[in-house]
């Protein structure tokens, strides 16, 4: 597993090593010896899945404390723009997003450590998304930021009437207005 580093501290993409012949390909997808060895020390306790067609943007996302979650994620299916942006207050990266394509043929993985929202849209014609958290969903404790906020300039690659929004999510406030963390 190769690390990569981002511009925001403690978020990385981790790129497998996948071997592959004329039967198809094999790849550890997780270990969690190597990635508390690599990456950092997290306990998940719960993997969700969702489903997307073309277009859909989820996010952006966070839980409130106690419930901060850390989130491992990745795409089994299609290809999708992850987004994370720092809210952690007091961090140097502050209001600053970084974006990595996920795909099936990439097999990348995006780690977001605690203190970030997370979105991502779908750029192919539909899409499996997993991801792993260290946290289990605590509904009352949502907490979330316009995908379009101009403050934070986020370029989701797709032409803003393709982007399909559920009706919670076109209600987030602008970073400058949410509750965070």
């Amino acid at each position: 597993m190769k690390v990569i580093e981002t511009e925001i501290e403690g978020v990385v993409i981790l790129e497998p090593q996948i071997f592959g012949d004329e039967r198809g390909y094999f790849f550890e997808s997780f270990s969690l010896k190597r990635f508390e060895e690599e990456v950092s020390k997290t306990v998940f306790v719960q993997d969700n899945e969702s489903k997307s067609k073309y277009g859909v943007l989820r996010g952006l996302h966070y839980q409130l404390p106690p419930y901060t979650q850390a989130k491992l994620v990745r795409v089994v299916k299609g290809t999708v723009l992850d987004v994370a942006v720092d809210i952690r207050k007091g961090s140097p990266t502050f209001g600053k997003y970084v974006a990595a394509e996920l795909s099936e043929e990439n097999k990348r993985q995006f780690f977001l450590p605690k203190g970030l929202a997370h979105g991502f849209v779908v750029l192919s014609e539909e899409a499996i998304f997993q991801y792993k958290c260290d946290e289990y969903y605590a509904p009352g404790h949502e907490g979330a930021i316009r995908f379009d906020d101009p403050d934070l300039g986020i370029d989701w690659r797709l032409p803003l009437k393709d982007i399909i929004l559920s009706e919670k999510d076109k209600k987030h406030p602008r970073l400058r207005d949410a509750v965070l963390l």
